[in-house]
């Protein structure tokens, strides 16, 4: 059973840097899919960014290109969001999900394992 664990959300003022962790546990992760989502109260779950583990290319949503990094700890099975320069439209509860495809995927239907979610706020 593939479990899912986001941490590191908090209450943080525009220009505040934030890092979340997804932990994953129960399979070995390679040729899974990862990616970050984020839901903002009122709007549909959005694509952040995503990647697969073993391969080197990591892509981003154009709203947080430049800005937001993933960083990846594969003996821990664990991905790092690392966000920079946020802002208040970052403001969102922002998910890890997990898919055994070697393809990165950007639609949250897509996705079959998914963690609860940490709340990320952005004052300004």
């Amino acid at each position: 059973q593939v479990q899912l664990v986001e941490s590191g959300g908090g209450l943080v003022q525009a220009g505040d840097s934030l890092t979340l962790s997804c932990a994953a546990s129960g399979r070995t992760f390679t040729s899974y899919t990862m990616g970050w989502f984020r839901q903002a109260p009122g709007k549909e779950r959005e694509f952040v960014a995503g990647f697969v583990w073993g391969q080197p290319n990591i892509y981003y949503a154009d709203s947080v290109k430049g800005r937001f990094t993933i960083s990846r700890d594969t003996a821990k099975n664990t991905a790092y969001l690392e966000m920079s320069s946020l802002k208040p439209e970052d403001t969102a509860v922002y998910y890890c999900a997990a898919k055994y495809t070697p393809v990165v995927l950007t639609t949250p239907r897509d996705y079959d394992y998914w963690g609860q979610g940490t709340q990320v706020t952005v004052s300004s």
